[in-house]
């Protein structure tokens, strides 16, 4: 069983026609249900903040308008993967098998990724010897 898990959310998107990664947190889970629950907090949290209550507080009278129907709908896909339960145990038993998990769903313009691999995986990498080929 693996103990410790490091958890990643980036944003990516392009600046200058290049693909920028913009950090949105990271986590070192010591524990399973810790992990999950971290990776379903950010979710959740990049969804509120695309798609905020239209009757919060700190927004002026009609200052929040839908979008068209083609737009992908970001928002309500991290909503969903954070409810169905069959995908958080399909992601739970991936990383208690060692195994690098991402979450990724995107729009127009940014690409949204969850990441969360073992921290005994990574450690078991390194031990693994480095293929090295003579150069010339």
């Amino acid at each position: 069983m693996h103990d410790e898990f490091l958890c990643h959310v980036t944003a990516y998107g392009t600046c200058g026609g290049e693909r920028i990664g913009v950090p949105l947190g990271t986590y070192r889970a010591p524990t399973l249900a810790l992990a999950l629950w971290w990776l379903r907090d950010r979710a959740n949290w990049i969804a509120d903040r695309l798609d905020p209550q239209p009757e919060a507080e700190h927004f002026p009278p009609s200052s929040l308008v839908p979008v068209a129907d083609t737009v992908p709908d970001v928002p309500a896909v991290l909503r969903s993967w954070c409810a169905n339960l069959a995908q958080q145990e399909l992601v739970a038993d991936e990383l208690a098998a060692g195994h690098l998990v991402r979450i990724a769903t995107s729009d127009e313009t940014t690409e949204y990724e969850l990441l969360a691999e073992s921290v005994d995986a990574l450690r078991m990498q390194r031990t693994i010897p480095a293929l090295v080929l003579p150069v010339g």
